[in-house]
């Protein structure tokens, strides 16, 4: 074949490196890692909210109440269901649970929803680095849960102060009215989870076994999707992408915070804005210190929709419900306010996580282990001993 000495030869780039084909592919991916999320967080409701009136029982003991909250968040996968369970139990007409009961569970309600991303992480533990990156991401969320809880539930026990502020708040903001939002990203996973469902409920009648098949299938989801993104993500690494987390993100830690409240609000979910911080931190586009303010806004914003759907409870104790969730975003407010301004103090979960991390990449059955026996082993060990005693 004859060729022009002059001319280059021509370079046909794959489709998929493409900056449009490569947005549409982010976008698929984390709609069907969303997708799988959501449907975990369905099966374990479905499993699991018929044991948490029991849980809720044993509450006299602030310790107690902590595990119960954690316990019952993992249980279900979402601090949301886990607060709205509590505000109804407060606003109860009949019987209901003190606050005092219900601020240690709300606590615990923080620390369990951080089960999700740091399950999340464990999609990467094949590769050494990008497990690194994506485990340490993930458990800054839970020990910076875990120090604002060490701060503020002695605080709690002697002074009230979460209790008290909370109540003085409410008697300002009841008769205000309800407000419902619709996440128009919650609609369209509803809608793309009904076929699946439908599916699974045609090959069994039994709804614990739906339950079981639904974890099977969200869990393949969550795991492919997370498989191509990072592929898709670390193609992006030198991009403009980096850059421009880098210069807002980093640089301002104060827009970072703003950025995990707006996104949670949205998506009505702390679990769906930290675990999509895991993989971008797999594939190197986003670093700890970056993605740690988001992960605070995160908590922040989670309050929300609580806090809102307290709002439009009526009867007796309608005051009560407002309280309890003034109490949550009061805790998470306060723990951002007295920990993320003061340096040495904003290094604990960080340097915590890292060390964390780093002990998970010599040793992964130890990285399994932490999830398993924190989350649920230590709560469950509590509460049956409570039961026993």
């Amino acid at each position: 074949m004859d060729t022009d000495e002059g001319l280059r030869p021509t370079v046909v780039r794959p489709i998929t490196d493409h900056p449009l084909a490569r947005l549409i592919m982010v976008l698929a991916l984390l709609f069907i890692f969303l997708l799988g999320v959501n449907g975990l967080g369905d099966a374990f409701k479905s499993l699991g909210r018929g044991l948490l009136d029991s849980f809720f029982a044993a509450t006299e003991n602030p310790f107690m109440g902590l595990m119960v909250g954690i316990l019952a968040t993992t249980l279900v996968q979402s601090s949301s269901v886990s607060t709205a369970l509590i505000v109804g139990l407060v606003a109860a007409p009949v019987s209901p649970l003190p606050i005092a009961n219900a601020v240690p569970m709300v606590m615990g309600a923080n620390i369990g929803t951080t089960v999700t991303n740091t399950l999340v992480s464990m999609a990467h533990i094949g590769r050494r680095d990008e497990f690194y990156r994506a485990f340490s991401v993930a458990t800054v969320h839970d020990f910076f849960n875990f120090m604002a809880v060490a701060l503020l539930l002695p605080l709690e026990i002697a002074t009230g102060y979460l209790q008290k502020t909370a109540t003085w708040l409410a008697s300002f903001l009841t008769g205000f009215g309800g407000v419902e939002y619709d996440s128009p990203i919650k609609g369209a996973l509803k809608a793309a989870l009904k076929p699946i469902k439908s599916g699974i409920q045609f090959i069994t009648d039994s709804e614990r076994a739906q339950a079981v098949l639904l974890i099977l299938v969200s869990g393949l989801l969550i795991y492919f999707a997370l498989l191509f993104l990072v592929k898709v993500m670390r193609g992006a690494m030198n991009s403009r992408v980096e850059a421009m987390v880098s210069r807002g993100l980093y640089q301002s830690p104060i827009v970072a915070i703003i950025v995990g409240v707006v996104v949670t609000v949205m998506v009505q979910s702390s679990s769906i804005t930290t675990s999509l911080l895991v993989p971008l931190a797999g594939a190197g586009l986003l670093t700890l210190g970056q993605a740690f303010p988001i992960t605070i806004g995160a908590n922040i914003g989670t309050t929300v929709t609580a806090f809102l759907a307290a709002l439009a409870v009526t009867g007796p104790n309608a005051i009560a419900g407002v309280t309890i969730a003034l109490v949550h975003l009061l805790f998470n407010v306060t723990a951002t306010t007295l920990s993320y301004p003061v340096k040495r103090i904003r290094e604990i979960p960080l340097n915590a996580a890292r060390r964390l991390a780093r002990l998970a990449i010599r040793s992964k059955p130890l990285a399994i282990a932490y999830v398993v026996i924190l989350f649920y082993g230590l709560p469950a060990l509590f509460a049956l001993l409570d039961r026993v005693w």
